[in-house]
């Protein structure tokens, strides 16, 4: 029995297959990780391209006709990645580059950083508040610059949301172009915005 015990704890033989087993399920997930990562990249990249291209042809005139037919390329392109790819698309207008995204003016009285007790803005888009983004929605006119937003949600590649906290089984990409529209016309002189007050 002694020598049965000591043989045995001297045999090496399945050492292998055990300490695959050990390390099997961590290497799993980090390879499934890293193909998901890939995938994920992979539809940016198609994405990215695709709004590229579609934002070119929204810049001349008569675009705006074409909405659909601009979408729908995002849509096809980005569905041979993500077949079950749900897109969202989103148009604003500015009068210039730099008031993209940008919030409106306001003199800031009480140095709090917020637009309230009756502070004086500047109503750029005329809607009768402050807007931390005073873009007008749609394609703008001649000249103007618009930010073409593109939202696409889908199922990720692997389940690795079953296996790493904080992961969701859906996987969402937000995608942004600016460009300015061809000047198939005059742009329409710039007005001094109106003055409104802040709440």
């Amino acid at each position: 029995m002694i020598t049965f015990l000591r043989r045995l704890g001297q045999d090496r033989q399945g050492v292998t297959i055990v300490e695959f087993a050990l390390v099997a399920p961590a290497l799993m997930v980090l390879l499934l990780g890293i193909f998901d990562l890939g995938y994920n990249v992979y539809t940016n990249e198609m994405l990215q391209g695709a709004i590229q291209r579609a934002a070119r042809g929204s810049t001349i005139e008569g675009a705006e006709a074409k909405q659909a037919s601009f979408d729908a390329i995002v849509t096809g392109e980005v569905h041979t990645v993500a077949a079950n790819a749900v897109l969202t698309f989103d148009r604003k207008s500015y009068a210039s580059f730099s008031r993209v995204a940008r919030p409106e003016d306001y003199s800031d009285g009480n140095a709090n950083s917020i637009c309230d007790n009756g502070e004086p803005f500047e109503d750029a888009n005329g809607n009768g508040k402050w807007d931390i983004d005073p873009g007008a929605a749609g394609f703008g006119g001649a000249r103007d610059a618009v930010l073409y937003t593109v939202t696409v949600k889908y199922p990720r590649l692997v389940p690795i949301a079953a296996w790493l906290p904080g992961q969701n089984k859906d996987f969402t990409l937000k995608s942004t172009t600016v460009l300015r529209n061809q000047p198939y016309g005059v742009q329409g002189a710039p007005k001094a915005p109106p003055v409104g007050n802040c709440p």
